[in-house]
């Protein structure tokens, strides 16, 4: 596990608690020179870096925003200077995360890296919700699908079938486009009624969860301040939230 000079190490910072960090990324972070990390990725994972340099290199929705290419330019640069490097990013990398994009470039100029591998948001945060992504007698199969594409609109995906495939969808980074995305749902024949859950800040101590349908969605994420993180998950396992949740204190459950 030896994380030496001139390498870089793609780190998965998981859906916000410091607890649900792997051995890895933590032990990444306790020899780093340079941490560039995502705007999500919050202050006490960040504290564990207690030697490295920080650097933000994120993007939230509607602000600032750093060119993937410069973030790309900026890990060979002080990989070759010799430093050890963790390109810091919520969830798991390889999960909407760009990670596969950052290692390819690092291959391309030599660079030695590793991927240490997240909890994805879409796994832990509906976990720490009380919303199974499967259960057995409701949920046989689940989708996770990014909410925009690389332009901001809306992706280009098979609605139909994807409404028709999966039985749970877990939407990343959909907030601002909720409202056509819950139309094309509709449209495909998922029912109006069907329950959705905006999940925010999850495994947080300001974790909060808001639950509505499918033909409120999209006043519900109206509602819901857009630079906060947010899941979105759609399926009938949310009607166990109740029952699943009601553990955390710090968990909390609204209907729309």
């Amino acid at each position: 596990m030896n994380f030496e000079p001139g390498t870089v190490w793609l780190v998965g910072a998981g859906p916000g608690d410091p607890g649900l960090l792997t051995l890895h990324a933590a032990h990444a972070l306790a020899e780093a020179d340079v941490v560039l990390h995502d705007a999500l990725v919050s202050r006490e994972i960040l504290a564990l870096a207690r030697q490295a340099r920080l650097e933000p290199v994120g993007k939230r929705a509607g602000g600032r925003r750093t060119p993937q290419l410069r973030i790309n330019e900026r890990m060979i640069r002080l990989a070759r200077e010799g430093n050890r490097v963790v390109r810091l990013k919520g969830g798991d990398p390889l999960v909407f995360g760009r990670g596969g994009e950052e290692a390819l470039a690092l291959a391309a100029a030599g660079i030695r890296f590793r991927i240490v591998p997240g909890i994805s948001a879409g796994i832990g945060g509906t976990a720490a919700a009380g919303i199974p992504v499967t259960h057995r007698g409701l949920a046989r199969s689940v989708a996770f699908v990014t909410g925009h594409d690389a332009s901001g609109g809306l992706p280009d995906l098979d609605w139909s079938a994807l409404a028709r495939g999966a039985d749970v969808l877990v939407l990343y980074m959909a907030l601002r486009r909720i409202g056509a995305i819950a139309a094309r749902l509709r449209t495909a024949g998922r029912d109006a009624a069907e329950p959705v859950a905006f999940i925010t800040e999850a495994t947080t101590p300001r974790q909060h969860v808001v639950v509505s349908t499918l033909s409120e969605a999209e006043r519900t994420g109206a509602a819901i301040p857009s630079h906060l993180p947010t899941l979105i998950v759609i399926g009938p396992v949310i009607a166990l939230q109740p029952l699943l949740a009601g553990w955390q204190p710090e968990s909390e459950r609204h209907a729309a």
